[in-house]
């Protein structure tokens, strides 16, 4: 049986938990707190597995995979019955790139650990942290709005779920989290309604995890 480690609240967890579920593919989830114990993805175990002390993890048998885009896309290519891609190249190209958008350029400055620096390292106040955090959600944000412009119907590529689905909701979590004002994002908001209503999506909840507090 494959095996997810990862955190309910962390959005590439979050990302994989909803391609396993699209998949149906049986599973079980291990819980890594990213906080309690000053970090169990600090711990010697995990570290061993994925030294980047960072979750997810996936381990099928005797293999483990770390980073949720390649994990993505090996349990894509394992479970060939629904794909998460077109089958054309350059639609291909455009839902990856709408990902790495998400995945690449605004997930990263706002992680867990980026912002646990900017507080401990830097001194950073909890308002300077949390402009921080609007800024870069914005930004990202709005160069997203107008690629969909081109490229979405339900979803962000036409009227079937892609990998770029995966990656903007937890990205969206995050963002309302955080208060950020969501309210010019009108094609992202209707993505989110729609996905919304996807069983997938709605068991791959943070708040849905056994392990969230």
């Amino acid at each position: 049986m494959i095996t997810l480690y990862g955190y309910w609240r962390s959005s590439a967890a979050y990302r994989v938990r909803i391609a396993l579920n699209l998949k149906a593919i049986e599973h079980e989830l291990i819980s890594v707190h990213l906080v309690k114990d000053g970090g169990q993805q600090h711990s010697d175990d995990y570290v061993k597995m994925n030294p980047n002390h960072l979750v997810p993890t996936l381990v099928d048998g005797d293999f483990s995979l770390n980073q949720s885009l390649a994990i993505i896309d090996y349990l894509d290519e394992t479970h060939t019955d629904s794909t998460l891609y077109p089958s054309n190249i350059k639609d291909r190209a455009t839902v990856k790139a709408l990902a790495y958008d998400l995945a690449c350029e605004i997930h990263p400055l706002n992680n867990l650990r980026v912002l646990q620096y900017l507080s401990n390292q830097l001194n950073i106040s909890d308002d300077e942290k949390t402009a921080w955090y609007h800024h870069w959600i914005k930004e990202g944000f709005s160069a997203l709005e107008q690629r969909l412009a081109k490229t979405s119907g339900l979803y962000c590529f036409g009227d079937k779920v892609t990998v770029a689905d995966l990656c903007l909701i937890p990205q969206i979590y995050n963002a309302k989290r955080f208060n950020v004002d969501m309210s010019a994002f009108a094609l992202i908001n209707h993505i989110e309604s729609n996905c919304a209503k996807l069983p997938a999506f709605i068991d791959a909840l943070p708040e849905n995890q056994d392990d969230a507090t």
